[in-house]
């Protein structure tokens, strides 16, 4: 007698997300098309390990994230998964300096764990796609406008065709904030105004009053904030603000040099746009910044966004590597583009070809398949022993493009007959003739 076993309900954590195999294909797709637009601007791959020791991990961390690190012992070591893919590349740079070559151009795709409540469209476990670009001692403001190029290419390489890169330089703020002598509240003030898309102008007043900031300066925050036009109308119309303080001027000086180096990069200017709204909550950058909305979808939020920083590693090292970077969330992409139907899985199966058996004998089939394989055909093979119909049915359950029928006939003649699945036709010919007409006419 078979002994009863106890079964377990299967169920996934809330917060982590399995797709079916359509919707993987296409996420792969995505996360391919990333990396290949990565790739193209010459950026290095680099794959971190997902845990860390803690320590190290959490050099910098402090506040809501470090409430949200998944945190544990094995043994004598104290752990923790990465929670984003900035730290990682820190601690990285700084043990690998000596071996690296300056400008260090990396990218990685990878998930990163934040132990955060769940909610629509937020995960637990989710992808980032990073890159940064990182200097020793020094790094030139053409690669702060190389940065949205590259965004440019990456979303026109997903199929968007209207979308906005929004720029500031947090430089331009912090001198507004030194002029009004707002400084030492100026990390507060810039977190305020960057939630302003968010929840509005009289919250924003609100929350700057509560923090104490005269009237008048918030009067004159929000008359600077509200400054628009084109690009260079919104650069004229700072410099004719009169602000003679250092900083300020600094900033929109390298504004205008990553405006002038995005035309010559031919970004097309319906693309991108200064927005003086734009701060970038974390601390840590301190001069251009970047936010990318998709123009149809406001409601998606940030899709791209990133910065320039002063001092990637100063938890780590005493070199001074400043860098900029930029991350697009994809699992929450992904996610937010399926639920509005944006994108829709149209490929069940990666395979372009499926080998059939007719007869018993599948040795022929077997080393057919092997052919169209070594061609670099992707291929399936069918080895249950069921009836035509079924076979045929799997096929197009997985919408396979093409079937290989193989029977007696087949086997003796030392050919294939090909059915296209979608038209019905079929033909016979050799494996050679196949896999020529494949790339003639279908890839």
């Amino acid at each position: 007698m078979n002994e009863l076993v106890n079964k377990v309900s299967p169920r996934t954590l809330t917060g982590f997300m399995e797709l079916l195999p359509s919707d993987q294909i296409l996420f792969n797709s995505m996360k391919d098309t990333i990396k290949n637009s990565y790739e193209k601007f010459g950026f290095l791959p680099l794959d971190t390990p997902v845990i860390e020791l803690a320590d190290v991990l959490l050099a910098k961390a402090g506040g809501e994230t470090e409430k949200q690190i998944y945190r544990f012992k094995k043994g004598d070591n104290d752990l923790a998964l990465r929670f984003d893919l900035t730290v990682p590349l820190a601690k990285y740079v700084s043990m690998n300096y000596g071996q690296l070559t300056f400008p260090f151009k990396r990218y990685q795709i990878g998930k990163v764990y934040r132990g955060e409540k769940p909610q629509k469209g937020r995960f637990r476990e989710f992808y980032q796609c990073d890159i940064d670009i990182i200097g020793d001692g020094q790094l030139s403001i053409l690669n702060d406008a190389e940065i949205p190029s590259i965004i440019y290419n990456t979303f026109k390489e997903l199929g968007f065709d209207e979308f906005t890169i929004n720029i500031n330089n947090r430089k331009i703020l912090n001198g507004l904030f030194e002029e009004l002598n707002l400084k030492d509240k100026s990390t507060d003030v810039l977190r305020i105004i960057d939630k302003i898309d968010k929840i509005g102008k009289e919250a924003v007043v609100s929350e700057l009053q509560l923090i104490d900031v005269p009237e008048k300066n918030i009067e004159f925050i929000m008359n600077f904030i509200d400054i628009s036009g084109t690009n260079a109308e919104q650069l004229t119309k700072l410099k004719e603000l009169g602000i003679e303080n250092e900083t300020f001027k600094e900033g929109v000086n390298e504004l205008e040099s990553v405006v002038n180096y995005i035309n010559i990069l031919k970004v097309p200017e319906k693309f991108y746009a200064i927005n003086l709204k734009i701060a970038r909550g974390l601390d840590y950058y301190t001069g251009t910044v970047y936010e990318t909305f998709l123009d149809e979808y406001p409601q998606i939020g940030s899709v791209c966004s990133g910065g320039r920083y002063d001092n990637l590693a100063e938890y780590y090292t005493d070199k001074k590597l400043p860098g900029v970077g930029i991350s697009i969330g994809l699992t929450r992409l992904f996610y937010k583009l399926n639920e509005l139907k944006v994108i829709n899985a149209k490929k069940t199966s990666i395979s372009d070809v499926i080998v059939i058996p007719m007869n018993e004998n599948v040795d022929y089939a077997l080393s057919v398949a092997t052919k169209l394989r070594e061609s670099n055909i992707n291929t399936d093979f069918y080895s249950l022993n069921k009836k035509v119909k079924a076979k045929f049915k799997y096929a197009d359950k997985l919408n396979i493009p093409y079937s290989v029928i193989i029977g007696d006939d087949e086997e003796k003649d030392n050919v294939i007959t090909v059915k296209d699945m979608q038209k019905g036709t079929q033909e016979k010919m050799t494996v050679e003739e196949f896999i020529e007409y494949f790339y003639n006419n279908i890839k």
